[in-house]
Parts: structure tokens; sequence; C-alpha cells
């Protein structure tokens, strides 16, 4: 295989991932060339649909379906995608055959004031597009008025600074530091594009989205040689971790909007899983953990499926 075309998004952090996976590639196939094709996905059209409504938003394949349309149509070998985008099942003859090795899988909330979550004053409006992170946040501070909030990181940026009324708005951290902008946890401080806001890490207080901070790259199952190609860049552990993750989401019915947080860590051979599900607004998530042989991560995750969904 001579060239590889990859489908992407184009939104700055989509490339950002796109320059990853090239840079991957080039470290142990330095004579493969590359091509992008570049997709807007319904996702990216459709800025008034409300991702907190999950029946509104249509959560499943709302930023990946064009790509994978264009996989099964030959048009390209290889999408990337950010892997909290995917459902948990692939479309008929897809597959998700690679993971570069992932990135800080914390929230970060990005705020007018320092001290994080607990210091927002009661009222204070909160920006989020994810039904997860709304859910936690309303728990941890029922007090706070969660509204939508859209647009790729820049924009997101930059509403933050030109809405009085909003006080703080939520992010990734995988995203913030792919985008190359300045975070200092330590500090509170991150600084992008000219612009400075206070910043705090919410690892202790909120479980991150199944596949947050990991890149996925799908391909057509019988493209043989783009699996052997994308096999050399794939990060065994992540995998692993991810497998566990898509597992839990696929037996909740595969939507990648559900009010649902994973933490996935492997240590000493082992996997452990911590996880967190929210039903009807204003009830109690309820909340789980499993441990067991790295070897067998899908069964870690159906151990925490029941005891996320006790019958």
């Amino acid at each position: 295989m001579n060239v590889l075309r990859i489908g992407t998004r184009g939104s700055a952090l989509a490339l950002a991932q796109v320059d990853l996976t090239e840079a991957a590639l080039a470290r142990v196939l330095p004579d493969l060339r590359t091509e992008r094709e570049i997709f807007i996905t319904r996702g990216d059209q459709k800025l008034d649909l409300n991702l907190l409504t999950r029946g509104e938003a249509g959560g499943k394949g709302l930023f990946t379906r064009e790509l994978e349309d264009a996989l099964m149509d030959g048009r390209i070998d290889v999408a990337v995608h950010s892997l909290k985008d995917l459902p948990g099942n692939n479309p008929a003859g897809l597959e998700l055959v690679a993971v570069l090795e992932r990135a800080p899988t914390a929230d970060i909330l990005v705020s007018k004031i320092p001290g994080g979550l607990d210091a927002l004053p009661h009222g204070a409006h909160v920006g989020t597009s994810s039904v997860r992170r709304a859910r936690q946040i309303a728990w941890l501070r029922p007090d706070l008025v969660i509204g939508e909030w859209r647009g790729n990181v820049p924009t997101r940026l930059r509403k933050l600074g030109e809405r009085p009324e909003v006080f703080a708005i939520v992010l990734a951290e995988a995203g913030l530091r792919r985008l190359g902008c300045a975070l200092d946890l330590e500090r509170e401080i991150l600084k992008f594009d000219g612009g400075e806001w206070c910043a705090s890490s919410l690892a202790g207080k909120m479980i991150p989205a199944i596949g947050q901070g990991a890149i996925a790259l799908q391909i057509r199952v019988d493209r043989e040689e783009v699996r052997a190609v994308l096999a050399k860049i794939n990060h065994a552990a992540t995998m692993t971790a991810i497998r566990a993750e898509r597992e839990l989401q696929r037996l909740l019915s595969g939507d990648c909007s559900l009010p649902v947080g994973v933490h996935t860590e492997l240590r000493d051979g082992r996997i452990f899983m911590r996880g967190i599900l929210f039903s009807e607004p204003g009830n109690a998530p309820t909340q789980g953990e499993a441990a067991g042989d790295a070897g067998e991560p899908e069964s870690v995750a159906a151990e925490l499926f029941r005891r996320l969904c006790p019958r």
C-alpha cells in the first residue's frame, strides 16, 4: 500500500487528530503517503439541534455517518474519529481496528472565576452540549443553570467571553491539549488564541465519557491491507480499555448520548472500571465498580453493566 486515504471532519480538533495519526504512521512507515478528505457531518450542519435533548439530537452517528458512508463506498480507506462520538455498535461491514495512545480523560471547567465547580455562585449558568456532563453537574450542584453550548472549541471559548450571564463551560482536557492550548491546572490558567480563562480539572468530581481522550481508526472489514497498516500504530493498552468501555456502551443499547460515565484503568495485568449511570432527571444515579483480568475486558464490562443495571 502506497497511499492511505484518510477521512475526517474539518474542525481544528479533528484535523489535529489526523495530524497525530499521520505522525504515528510516519514513525513506522516513512514511505507511506497519506491523503485527506474532509467531510461535513449532520452534527456539524445542524447547529440548531439541542444535544441535551436526546430525542432531538439523534445521538447515534450524528458526527460519524458521512465518514462511515464514505468507507463503505470505498472513497476513503480509514476514518479518524473521536472515539466518544462512535455508537457502541459498528455499522455492518465496518470495524474499529486501532486506537492511538489515550490522552488525559478528565473534563475541564473553563470559568470566569477561579476555584472550580464549588466556587461558582448560586444559580450560575454553565454551558455544555453533553448530556452526561449536564446530568453530573446537576447532581453535584443542583442550583446551577445548565444550558446548551454548541460549536467547536475556539467558538465555545469565544462565546464564553461574549456571554456575561454564563460563568463557565465544560470541555475535554484531551481536546484542549491537542489544540495546543496553554493549560496549567496547578495555576488554574487556560490560554488560547489571545484569550485567558480560569481552568480546573473535574477529574475528582466527574466520570468521563465512554471513549473520552481516545482517537479511533475505523475501516471496512474486507480491507486487510489497511488493517495491517493500522495495526502497526495501535496502542494495545488503550485498545484493551476501549474494548471494555464499548462493550458497556453496547450493552446499554449503543447510544453515545446516554448519560453514562466510565473511568477505566489497567494495572498489573488487571482492568478496573468505575461507572455512573443516570436515569430520569431528578433521580440519583446508579454507581458501580468492577475489576478482572485485562485479557477479558468484555467480561469486566458485563459485570459493571450488571451493577449499573440490576434487575
